[in-house]
């Protein structure tokens, strides 16, 4: 072979391998860009799925915020159920008058009604808790007791004014107003721990609210549910607990019955005869760190706290509910400082009314004081919800026994839960 031709081959071969160099370098380049373009598209994949998440959240706190309203809305009623075999406890189901869809609500909250009772000059004001799972979009469910006369009140003393109405008048397809689900006794839903329900009569309604929101989410808590009642005739819901009772193990129905009848049955009926009461919870106690939620009669709301704290229950394990005067009794004890000393009187003028009394704190709040003098005063939810008992503060200082759930304009107070922090003039 000759030297011209070794020098070709060799040309070719510098030729080829710059080729190749460039081909390989050609390759790399082209590696890289579609690694680039493939890590650009997983991060726009990935940023397009966190945009529409927090497009998706926005979206519904908006329409969340958009669904709730401000002042009374109309519902028309579309069923009537009553509840137990006396008659004397009725489900009301209403779906929105518009036709527009209905905000959620928390477990445990209550609708405030403005009811046109005829002879009345202005609406009466009640709060009836919700007793129905917040999943329910369809519509919303009050359940309402009808309050007869006191059995030891004076012949003649009419049954309760509103619950009365509700029961006489209230029909399917009758229109009432309401203002918007409100309420701090809540469920807290994203808890896991074992949570306790305590009823006393018609005191199951908001806590049937929570147990049924627990069911439909399938909740793997440990639920236990203590209803006090005199007897089977007063018995509410009978039928649907029971259900649940045997659809969802993880969920224990104790009933008590204080009055049963020689028809009612022991073991199938009720568990046991008595009180609800801390004896029948003393084995949770020992070996959980439970959630308590408790709503009944006064009186039996402050024996179980009084009980349960006394077995070492931190007080924010224990949330109650009861409206009228055993709710103003109930957070007044869980208010954080007395209006003032217990010696301490303040003058308290009713100005429309012309009465002049003494406060002092055994009189309670400002309404009551009013009440038992003879002072009428508006009032409705007597728990700082509804507003119906705002007055004008003209002179002096108050201070609230529980944080109000709408403040009170300027120089107006609730007197439903204030007490005097000095000589006050109301315009009552």
């Amino acid at each position: 072979m000759q030297l011209t031709d070794l020098t070709e081959i060799a040309g070719w071969v510098l030729v080829g391998g710059a080729s190749a160099r460039a081909l390989f370098s050609a390759v790399a380049f082209a590696g890289r860009r579609w690694r680039a373009a493939r890590l650009d598209r997983e991060y726009i994949t990935l940023f397009d799925e966190l945009a529409d998440k927090a497009l998706k959240k926005f979206d519904g706190e908006r329409q969340r915020l958009q669904q709730a309203w401000s002042g009374r809305r109309k519902f028309r009623i579309v069923q009537r159920t009553y509840e137990n075999q006396r008659k004397d406890i009725c489900s009301f189901y209403l779906t929105p008058y518009d036709n527009q869809p209905l905000p959620p609500f928390h477990p445990g909250q209550f609708l405030t009604f403005h009811l046109k009772v005829p002879g009345q000059p202005q609406p009466v004001v009640r709060c009836y808790s919700l007793s129905d799972s917040p999943t329910e979009r369809r519509y919303y469910r009050i359940t309402v007791k009808r309050l007869w006369a006191p059995a030891n009140a004076p012949q003649g003393t009419p049954p309760g004014l509103a619950s009365s109405y509700v029961h006489d008048r209230l029909q399917v397809g009758d229109v009432v107003e309401a203002l918007a689900p409100s309420g701090a006794f809540c469920l807290d839903l994203k808890s896991q721990r074992p949570v306790v329900m305590v009823a006393g009569g018609v005191g199951l309604t908001p806590l049937v609210s929570m147990l049924n929101a627990l069911v439909a989410t399938r909740s793997r808590r440990e639920i236990w549910f203590f209803y006090g009642v005199r007897n089977r005739t007063e018995h509410a819901m009978y039928d649907h607990l029971d259900r649940i009772r045997r659809a969802f193990p993880n969920v224990r129905l104790v009933v008590a019955y204080s009055r049963p009848t020689p028809t009612c049955r022991k073991g199938i009926d009720y568990d046991i005869e008595g009180h609800v009461g801390v004896t029948l919870m003393k084995p949770l106690l020992a070996a959980r760190s439970c959630e308590f939620y408790v709503c009944g009669p006064s009186a039996m709301m402050d024996g179980i706290t009084k009980d349960l704290a006394a077995a070492g229950v931190p007080p924010e394990d224990i949330k109650l509910e009861a409206f009228g005067a055993a709710a103003v009794k109930a957070t007044s004890k869980r208010s954080a400082a007395p209006a003032a000393d217990a010696g301490q009187t303040f003058r308290v003028e009713f100005a429309r009314s012309g009465r002049v009394v003494q406060w002092t704190k055994s009189d309670g709040t400002l309404l009551e004081l009013a009440e038992a003098h003879g002072v009428k005063a508006r009032c409705g939810c007597r728990a700082g919800v509804c507003g119906t008992c705002q007055a004008g503060l003209r002179q002096g200082e108050v201070d609230y026994i529980q944080r109000p759930a709408r403040e009170p304009g300027a120089a107006q107070c609730l007197p439903c839960i204030t007490q005097p922090r000095s000589d006050v003039v109301l315009d009552i």
